[in-house]
Order: C-alpha cells, then sequence, then structure tokens
C-alpha cells in the first residue's frame, strides 16, 4: 500500500466527506476519489459506500480501518521519536504567530530562550489568515500561536488558552454602529461581515463572520479578504465590517476605522497548535516558556487583554 493511499483511507474513513478529506490532504477531491478507488481495487473489494448524500464505510472498510489504524499511529509515532533523538534541544524551531499580539509573546519567550538555552534557535514567521493550519501540517512550522477554536484531529493544542481577551467589530467611521460605545451580537443583524478567502475549515470560517446572530437573524456576508492589511482597507471604504480580537484597536489603528466593543461575545483565546505525534523536546521547551511569559505578560495600551490563564 502506498503512503498516500493509506492517508487518503483513514482520513476518509473519520471525515467520511470528500471534501474535508481533499482539504486536510491539500489535494484536489479527485485526487482523493482515485486514491480510494486505487486502494479498493488493490483489496479487490469496496471499502466505501458513495451516494449524492453520504459516505459510509462498508463491513470490510470499516475492519481495514480498525486494523490500519494503530499501525499508522506507530509509524507516526515511531517517526517523531527519531526527529526528537535526532534533533535534541540543539535545533531551530519554527515558529508562527497569527496576529501582532501572538507576535510579542512569541518574540519574548524567543529572547527568554536565547539566555537560558543559546544551543536553541527560533526562527519566527507570520501565519496566513487564509490558510490558518497549511504551514504547519507542511512542516515549515514546528507550532504556532494562534487563535482559537482549532478542532483539527490531526494537530495537537495547548490545554488552556496562553491569553484570552474581548473580541471587537471594526467598522467604517461613518458607520451608524460607530457611534455605539458597546454592540451586542444581535446588533451584527444586517452587517456585512467580511469572511477569509482560502483553506479554512467552515467553524472558522462561522467564527470570523457568523451568518445568524443568537437570536437567528442573518448577518449577511461581505466581500471575501486574505489579509488583515485588505480587511482594513475594504473597511475603511464601507465595503463590510469584520469580526476581530480586541488587540486590533491597538495594533491595526487606521484612519477611517472604528473598533467597537462586543459586550455579549465569547472572549478570544491564543494558544499554541502543533501536529499531533510531533512533540520534541525543543517544542517542549518553548511551550513552557511562552506560557510563562504569557502569564507575566502585560501590555498596559492593550486594555482589553484579559489576565493569561494557567496552562
Amino acid at each position: 500500500m502506498e503512503r498516500d493511499e493509506l492517508e487518503s483511507f483513514l482520513l476518509l474513513a473519520e471525515e467520511l466527506h470528500f471534501g474535508r478529506t481533499a482539504d486536510r490532504m491539500r489535494l484536489s477531491r479527485a485526487r482523493v476519489s482515485q486514491l480510494i478507488q486505487r486502494l479498493e481495487r488493490r483489496v479487490g473489494a469496496p471499502l466505501f459506500v458513495r451516494t449524492s448524500r453520504r459516505v459510509a464505510l462498508t463491513a470490510l472498510g470499516r475492519q481495514l480501518r480498525a486494523e490500519l489504524e494503530p499501525h499508522h499511529r506507530a509509524i507516526d509515532a515511531a517517526l517523531a521519536r527519531a526527529v526528537e533523538t535526532a534533533r535534541g534541544i540543539e535545533s531551530t524551531l519554527f515558529v508562527g504567530f497569527s496576529s501582532p499580539l501572538g507576535a510579542e509573546i512569541v518574540l519574548k519567550a524567543a529572547d527568554v530562550l536565547r539566555e537560558k538555552h543559546p544551543e536553541m534557535a527560533v526562527e519566527i514567521c507570520e501565519v496566513p489568515l487564509s490558510d490558518p493550519y497549511g504551514l504547519l501540517r507542511d512542516g515549515q512550522f514546528d507550532l504556532q500561536l494562534t487563535e482559537f477554536p482549532a478542532r483539527e484531529t490531526d494537530l495537537r493544542t495547548s490545554e488552556a488558552p496562553l491569553l484570552t481577551e474581548g473580541r471587537v467589530l471594526t467598522v467604517a467611521a461613518g458607520h451608524p454602529l460607530a457611534a455605539r460605545s458597546a454592540l451586542s451580537l444581535e446588533d451584527l443583524a444586517g452587517v456585512p461581515l467580511m469572511p477569509a478567502l482560502g483553506v479554512l475549515p467552515e467553524y472558522w470560517q462561522e467564527y470570523l463572520a457568523p451568518t445568524r446572530t443568537p437570536g437567528g437573524r442573518e448577518i449577511p456576508r461581505g466581500p471575501a479578504v486574505t489579509n488583515m492589511q485588505e480587511a482594513l482597507v475594504m473597511v475603511a471604504a464601507g465595503k463590510g465590517a469584520l469580526l476581530a480580537p480586541a488587540h486590533a484597536e491597538f495594533y491595526y489603528r487606521r484612519p477611517g476605522v472604528v473598533c467597537v466593543p462586543l459586550v455579549d461575545a465569547a472572549p478570544v483565546g491564543h494558544g499554541l497548535v502543533w501536529r499531533a505525534g510531533d512533540e520534541t523536546q525543543a517544542l517542549r521547551v518553548f511551550a513552557r516558556t511562552a506560557a510563562e511569559v504569557a502569564r507575566g505578560w502585560r501590555q498596559q495600551p492593550v486594555k482589553a487583554v484579559a489576565e493569561p490563564v494557567t496552562v
């Protein structure tokens, strides 16, 4: 069995959806379908039942999944242990960040490690809004500090956010809501929210641009954007509004854009995410250091950033 056949089979057995499986493998749906068909020819019988409405495992498919999964996990774990042994802490750790607040925490953690562990180097880079987990999955990052939620089954997260903060609505200065001192989620009815254009899970799109208020009223979709600067240009032009963490008011100040607090929105958490089975000694050391930095974090200009929580 080829590795791509194995991975496509196990992912499809988990997702039972060709589109989501293709997204996670960063392949086309047609390619995933070809891999499954090739495996079924190799086995000699169908592994999935496919209809226009659903995908389900056959009895043979369930048997194959049950016997393959433990071996697949063991292979991944063995490779991770080999990498950890080879790298130890004398290595370069590549860390992503998804926000300027996260960048400051990552940079501070890197500074601390430079003093405590000079044999360990840390390289940082921004996580693109349009593909929040792609670079991590591709191995370009070892871990990243990013906004929660993160519900990817092939990734692991810190048990709790390192920091939490409120949420704001960014609107054009001339928008009727811009004069308000605070908003509720029900106030979003009729306000076009801008989603992100790219490879994003459905729950992330709903997080960035929900389609209904808690009371069930419709929230229209504005134009899709690929990064924060593009989004702010569109907001200033009155093309739509954007939901953002509260620190946006400090880090993304821009003429013509106003940030109004949402008093009943769930807090935004910022936590660490890494590939399942790929915990190295260097990764653990960085995670502990980032947690220590977050616990002592005091960013005075950002009044909405809450006290860090214990991880």
